[in-house]
């Protein structure tokens, strides 16, 4: 019998340091956004390392980035597990970039320890999931599941004027790898994520079983009233429509997130029209972020957030406009996956516990193709995309233990006992 694969906390642990000193920011966080030198240069460091251990390197149109390293049976469809590198202009260490290397940890533990697999296991880097420099996110993994990149999206602008196909082009070339279509078959899909919350650090649980991602909605509202003097116009003559989007926002606030701790109501950007201070404004724009695990409550909010909206322009005499810019149903992962990362963590002797995803990941769009199961680990406060974000090794450690013992139970053939317990050793 072979040797049980083991997570390699310290090799793990210096190759986040390593990966965060790319993009570097002052205050110890990363700024690494999708299709920058930056990006580029993580993805050639993560190449390098895969070719010393003999892994095969592709990528597709997207520029998505796999590390594949072969099962005896070539014609059984790969193991895919994986995150992404990108991070939000003042992003943290972890965020995607846990995902990436604790999978790439796994296919070198499995490596060390000899382990032959039926089935192949490929890491992936999917492209642009922040969405901070060019929209949407979440980029790769929807070109892969859909099987095509928009081609509306190739001329899609960053802020600092690139262009999409540009950037996608360039950072394609930058490795002299072989390129694979978008969305071949995989058999599963295995993520290890930061939590982005508090709810595990609070309770002392050192894995979260993501149970699936809750819905979301995003609206554009535009309320247009008329322009008129601040000092002039009596109550009864105004047409304003900041007055109704506080009238708006008033109820919403009050009513939605103390009635129901599983919603989430976030208005996200304000802006009025001519924007001077001595003047009514004559047209206010808003967006709504609403988010709920249970789509028939999520669509029950939005009719309910739609009818305060037509009912508040109407009485202060403003016209109404309603965009939908995201309508996401809530997404559920199988049971048996959800059972499999259970297990794992019960073997590794680690506590854990179900939890709801409430932010979009790249699994999101990997259920619509193949089973996925994601992984939680606890973060300091709860923060993220903020360069104070921080994972303790002890939790890096267990995330990746579970990664691994979850990919062992997935990949088939395998020469050991699955059943003895993994070593988990105190950091």
């Amino acid at each position: 019998m072979i040797g049980r694969p083991a997570i390699r906390s310290e090799r793990l642990l210096e190759r986040l340091d390593r990966f965060a000193a790319i993009g570097a920011t002052a205050r110890g966080g990363v700024n690494r956004q999708a299709l920058t030198e930056g990006d580029r240069q993580a993805r050639a460091l993560l190449t390098e390392l895969a070719g010393a251990r003999g892994f095969h390197v592709r990528q597709d149109e997207a520029a998505n980035l796999f590390l594949r390293r072969d099962g005896t049976d070539t014609a059984l469809s790969p193991l895919l597990l994986g995150s992404h590198l990108d991070t939000q202009p003042t992003g943290g260490r972890f965020d995607g970039a846990l995902g990436v290397l604790a999978a790439f940890e796994v296919l070198e533990a499995l490596e060390d320890a000899s382990v032959v697999c039926e089935r192949a296991q490929e890491v992936v880097v999917w492209t642009n999931e922040e969405g901070s420099r060019f929209a949407p996110g979440a980029m790769g993994s929807q070109a892969f599941a859909g099987g095509s990149l928009p081609a509306a999206w190739r001329d899609a602008r960053s802020p600092d004027g690139a262009r999409l196909g540009d950037e996608l082009a360039a950072t394609v070339a930058a490795l002299p790898v072989p390129i694979v279509p978008l969305g071949f078959p995989i058999a599963a899909y295995l993520e290890l994520h930061i939590e982005q919350g508090p709810v595990l650090e609070r309770e002392d649980i050192p894995v979260g079983v993501v149970t699936g991602i809750q819905g979301t909605l995003w609206l554009d509202v535009e309320i247009e009233g008329q322009a008129a003097h601040a000092g002039t116009t009596p109550l009864e003559f105004r047409r304003d429509p900041m007055r109704t989007a506080a009238a708006a926002m008033a109820a919403f606030y009050r009513t939605i997130m103390p009635s129901d701790p599983e919603a989430r109501f976030t208005i996200g950007r304000i802006a009025s029209e001519p924007g001077s201070v001595n003047a009514v404004p004559e047209r206010v724009r808003l967006t709504i972020d609403l988010r709920h695990p249970d789509a028939a409550v999520l669509a029950s909010l939005a009719g309910r957030i739609e009818d305060v909206l037509r009912d508040v322009a109407k009485e202060g005499g403003c016209q109404l406009s309603i965009r939908r810019l995201v309508d996401m149903p809530p997404t559920a992962f199988p049971e048996l996956m959800l059972e499999r990362v259970e297990a794992s963590a019960r073997r590794a002797g680690l506590r854990s516990r179900r939890i709801v995803s409430g932010a979009f990941h790249d699994a999101l769009y990997l259920a619509r193709c193949a089973p996925v199961a994601m992984i939680f680990c606890p973060c300091r406060d709860g923060i993220s995309h903020n360069e104070a974000e921080y994972v303790e090794p002890r939790h890096v450690l267990a995330g990746a233990t579970v990664l691994l013992e979850t990919a062992l139970s997935l990949i088939g053939g395998v020469d050991l006992a699955i059943d003895e317990p993994p070593v988990v050793r105190a950091l």
